[in-house]
């Protein structure tokens, strides 16, 4: 079963769509807001240095609209933890804040971390520092409390050859004070596709079966990395717990615009966007352009009940 369809109209945003001068275009974070998809995409001038720009579409496909400016830029007199940029964002919506919750990866001297920035237009941001130290990324929200408590997904990697690069989670009570750290899913080991650095993709999405998540996996080869997509399922009251994880990827580069560009054979999402049994996926390509592929929360969930891991030995 072919569960993503790509747009046949691919890639939906690429450099030229860009109104200033830039390298590329690529890892967006999606939402619906108001009647128009929102990207808070990440792009990348031609020092080398990512910030975020806001796109929108009235139907999510086409005729995308990106603002004249950047939305969010590094600001390293103020925020030192961003002197080489941000990028890479994920966007939860807070309905008990009355919020939009951005988590982006800084690119501080020691490596990125995770930083978190909150908004209510995506025109004005208030950033609330950094949340989590290097080297740390691929960060996303829950959109509701557990036992009182926010949750975060996020990826540290301090030592990646000797223990691997984990997708972690942790609790905090007022979204800056972190603690309750433990290992959500370890990469596996060996010739996986997946093997030994995983993270998180898009936001966690509920679902009446629980929270589905949406992974990345980097395959090292002789030729370069490339990074595929997985799944999981987390249980609804306690997402510590996971239900169901895929053994085989779902989601890879097949595409020309997927294989090659600044960072070859990549396909990697921060953001997907429901419209009731229907998901939207828009991810980065190549590390150069954004792409957009069709699913249905029915078929991500029929398929992985079908590909889980039912093996669990495989897992470190």
């Amino acid at each position: 079963m072919e569960v993503f369809t790509r747009y046949e109209g691919n890639p939906i945003l690429t450099v030229k769509d860009i109104p200033y001068p830039a390298n590329s275009v690529f890892n967006a974070a999606a939402c619906v807001f108001g009647s128009q998809t929102l990207l808070l995409m990440r792009v990348e001038d031609k020092r080398g240095i990512s910030h975020l720009t806001v796109a929108t579409s009235d139907d999510g496909v086409t005729g995308w609209r990106v603002e004249p400016g950047p939305a969010l830029e590094p600001d390293p007199v103020k925020h030192p933890e961003e002197i080489w940029g941000i990028e890479d964002p994920r966007i939860t919506r807070i309905d008990d804040l009355d919020l939009w919750a951005v988590l982006f990866t800084a690119y501080s001297r020691g490596g990125p971390l995770v930083s978190l920035a909150t908004t209510r237009d995506f025109r004005v941001f208030e950033r609330k520092g950094v949340v989590m130290p290097p080297e740390d990324k691929d960060a996303a929200l829950f959109p509701v409390r557990f036992g009182g408590r926010w949750a975060m997904v996020h990826r540290p990697a301090s030592s990646v050859e000797h223990t691997g690069a984990h997708i972690w989670i942790s609790f905090s009570p007022d979204m800056k004070h972190w603690g309750d750290h433990q290992v959500l899913l370890p990469a596996r080991k060996g010739a996986w596709w997946d093997a030994n650095k995983i993270g998180l993709s898009p936001p966690p999405m509920e679902t009446d079966k629980g929270w589905l998540v949406l992974y990345h996996g980097v395959r090292a080869t002789a030729s370069g990395c490339i990074y595929r997509l997985g799944l999981a399922l987390l249980d609804r009251q306690d997402p510590t717990r996971v239900l169901m994880r895929s053994d085989e990827w779902v989601f890879g580069p097949q595409e020309d615009y997927e294989v090659v560009g600044d960072v070859d054979k990549v396909v990697f999402p921060c953001g997907w966007v429901r419209h009731g049994d229907e998901v939207r996926l828009y991810y980065g390509a190549a590390d150069r352009c954004i792409g957009l592929a069709f699913t249905t929360v029915g078929k991500l969930l029929s398929w992985l009940e079908e590909h889980h891991d039912r093996d669990r030995r495989a897992w470190p």
